[in-house]
């Protein structure tokens, strides 16, 4: 549950109940991605320095560069109309086509806009970023990248920009995915708070185990949802259901709220864990690369087995 105490402005955003609908909903996240693109493509170029992409030569359809012609080999290999610019022989290679298909999804409902003072970002604006992130390095290694529901699986190294302007359209902002065009062999990664029942997270991962696919999650959490640093007459508020709830003494539900939370992480964890999923926890007050490395590492296969914990 998104947490909004009354009484304290540091933590406080603006009231739910004024939150406008879901056409201006999606305009908020609009007016945010040209900012978030260029955090995504900054976090993007800090994890993948010095690494090498899956991409090269090999049996394939597209184009992937011209090359020198080296002597000896066959003459039919030689591109005459790219020889002609200058005097040098060139072929043409194809792309080895290793490439498989990685699904990316950024939960942006309404909890999501969370941010407490003990964060600079808040858990959608997260999300995006690491959304675009992935897709920026996952177009450096030459995968194809989709939407699920909204767009097609494609290989472009504009990946995170075609990403971008398809959420500029995005209806309604739903925490899962469609599974209907998810198939065998290929990725799911979901990026998400998670603070649904935990039988909705169930379902959906059975639903997408069920493909064939391997998923991958992310819960990605303000650091208040974990501390709950309140005392005295606190408001909760739970945006996606319009429940509210009034405390006079909050600091005595502390140990309570933090134990059910835990319960409700451990079930998540364990129920992806059973599926053969990665599961990782990240606070938005920490540097977005860190999940980034565990999921790139998985997504291209440079770890068998990460230790998957709270990042």
């Amino acid at each position: 549950m998104a947490l909004k105490p009354i009484g304290n402005a540091r933590d406080e955003l603006a009231d739910q109940e004024n939150w406008p609908n879901i056409i201006g909903e999606a305009r908020a996240v609009a007016d945010a991605l040209p900012d978030l693109l260029v955090e995504a493509s900054h976090v993007a170029s800090s994890v993948t320095a010095g690494w090498h992409g899956r991409r090269r030569a090999g049996p394939g359809e597209s184009f992937w560069q011209f090359r020198p012609f080296n002597m000896g080999e066959p003459a039919k290999r030689i591109d005459w109309r790219r020889s002609a610019r200058d005097d040098h022989l060139y072929v043409r290679e194809r792309e080895w086509e290793a490439a498989h298909t990685v699904w990316l999804w950024a939960d942006l409902s309404r909890s999501m806009s969370f941010q407490s003072r003990l964060s600079n970002t808040s858990k959608r604006d997260r999300a995006i970023v690491l959304m675009l992130a992935l897709a920026d390095m996952l177009a450096y290694t030459g995968e194809r990248i989709g939407l699920p529901g909204i767009t097609r699986p494609f290989s472009d190294r504009r990946a995170a920009e075609r990403l971008a302007d398809a959420l500029t359209h995005l209806g309604r902002p739903d925490a899962f995915p469609e599974t209907a065009p998810i198939q065998r062999f290929s990725d799911v990664v979901l990026i998400s708070d998670l603070l649904d029942p935990v039988e909705d997270v169930a379902a959906w991962i059975g639903q997408v185990a069920a493909t064939g696919a391997k998923g991958h999650i992310v819960q990605v959490l303000d650091p208040i949802e974990e501390t709950f640093p309140f005392d005295g007459r606190v408001e909760f508020h739970d945006p996606e259901a319009g429940i509210r709830l009034t405390t006079g003494k909050a600091e005595g539900w502390r140990e309570a709220y933090q134990k059910r939370l835990e319960r409700h992480r451990a079930e998540i964890r364990d129920t992806a864990r059973r599926a053969g999923w990665t599961y990782v926890l990240h606070h938005t007050d920490r540097p977005p690369a860190e999940p980034l490395l565990v999921l790139h590492s998985s997504l291209t296969g440079s770890a068998e087995t990460l230790a998957q914990g709270d990042i």
